[in-house]
């Protein structure tokens, strides 16, 4: 059994959080609503040490390979889940919990009282992380390409 370990993500961290990235991003094509995400989100690709700069970024590990990341931002009252992203041989053993529970820690310390983020309409996984941390959908968008 795997214990799910997370640390504040480092400059040695770029090169996988660019490959984790570009993987995630690769996911998203295939999802409802996840070419509308990607045209509005901007691949951090080699500004991912801007990132780690801002202890904004924290990573899931297995000895020395990242196999997750979270991304947190906090602006005032409210800190939001920027991007959460664990590598699919990764999932079901609980670094998404542990990123989670890491990033509402990172929040509360900051002075946040509430957490957002974003999940599309079909990635039930993700949905489903959310609300085993108790964050519920409070707001639906709804577009149309016209």
């Amino acid at each position: 059994m795997i214990d799910p370990t997370v640390r504040p993500a480092t400059n040695g961290d770029v090169e996988q959080l660019a490959f984790l990235e570009a993987e995630a991003r690769v996911f998203l094509l295939d999802q409802r609503g996840g070419a509308r995400w990607l045209a509005t989100h901007v691949e951090r690709g080699a500004t991912w040490a801007d990132a780690i700069a801002g202890d904004r970024v924290t990573v899931a590990h297995i000895d020395d390979v990242v196999v997750g990341y979270i991304v947190l931002s906090v602006a005032g009252a409210v800190a939001r889940i920027d991007e959460v992203y664990v590598t699919p041989g990764a999932r079901q053993v609980g670094f998404g919990d542990e990123l989670l529970a890491t990033a509402r820690e990172q929040a509360r310390i900051a002075g946040a009282t509430m957490l957002e983020g974003e999940s599309l309409p079909g990635d039930r996984e993700t949905k489903n992380l959310f609300e085993r941390a108790g964050i519920k959908a409070r707001l639906i968008t709804v577009s149309v390409d016209l």
